[in-house]
């Protein structure tokens, strides 16, 4: 039996159509993809189940944010189809989120056709990333900020920079933490940029990824974490465990050869 047809819809800003079709391989998972590339995996049957590995990364870090199952406050920067807000509402109900996406008919087109898990509590800002900060409102404090943007090596300036991060680390609780995906080619030089320009803005900061990825020698996403005290150690042994494996994170003087 045939499952749900692929849809469709005409990103103006982008100039290219976003489709959202079914995923051949999950009962439930659902695939969003903007201009023919893959951007986004949705499993509408089970949240909590993360098909991308780097935004599962990401998870475990929200995971080691607070308290397990206590809800908290998160924001995302770059919504996508909302991977890492159905997690976290999944993981901890009554988590209080803000989404900002650059495209409205983007954001629109995956709450129409991927709906979010009955109770979640999102609030959509529509604009760029960097303006759409001065927009929230000013008593909410984040326990996790998510910064899900940079796709390659040519990143918008306004947002790799020291200045932008120093933006979000002002919105973050006490216990918060900002939380960077960066995508980069061999040679890392936009990772390079990013550690050093998240270290000039926060107190202490971690990268994880697969740990072939800290060779230089492939394309690929590693993860930054910036956080107001010093790195626990024991998020590094939590990371390292739960995965995807193989799995390295890189804290303390370990980053350094990373940090320009």
């Amino acid at each position: 039996m045939n499952g749900p047809a692929p849809v469709s819809r005409y990103l103006r800003g982008a100039g290219q159509h976003a489709v959202i079709e079914p995923d051949t391989y999950t009962d439930g998972g659902f695939v969003l993809s903007i201009g023919g590339a893959e951007q986004s995996h949705v499993d509408l049957a089970d949240p909590e189940d993360i098909f991308y590995e780097y935004l599962r990364r990401i998870g475990h870090l929200v995971d080691l944010a607070a308290p397990w199952g206590e809800p908290v406050t998160a924001l995302h920067l770059g919504a996508g189809a909302l991977t890492l807000a159905r997690y976290i509402q999944a993981t901890r109900p009554g988590s209080l989120q803000y989404a900002v996406e650059l495209e409205r008919e983007l954001l629109d087109f995956v709450l129409e056709q991927l709906p979010l898990p009955e109770g979640t509590r999102l609030h959509t800002v529509i604009g760029d990333a960097r303006a759409a900060l001065a927009e929230l409102p000013a008593d909410v404090r984040f326990d996790v900020v998510i910064l899900d943007i940079f796709s390659g090596p040519e990143a918008p300036e306004h947002l790799a920079c020291t200045e932008f991060y120093e933006e979000a680390a002002a919105l973050l609780s006490e216990r918060g933490v900002l939380i960077v995906n960066v995508g980069d080619e061999p040679g890392l030089t936009l990772v390079r940029s990013q550690v050093a320009a998240l270290r000039r803005a926060m107190t202490d900061v971690a990268a994880t990824a697969e740990s072939g990825m800290f060779t230089g020698r492939y394309p690929g996403n590693i993860i930054l974490a910036g956080t107001q005290k010093p790195w626990p150690a024991e998020w590094t042994a939590a990371l390292t465990a739960r995965g995807p494996h193989p799995a390295e994170v890189l804290a303390g003087v370990e980053l350094d050869p990373f940090s320009g």
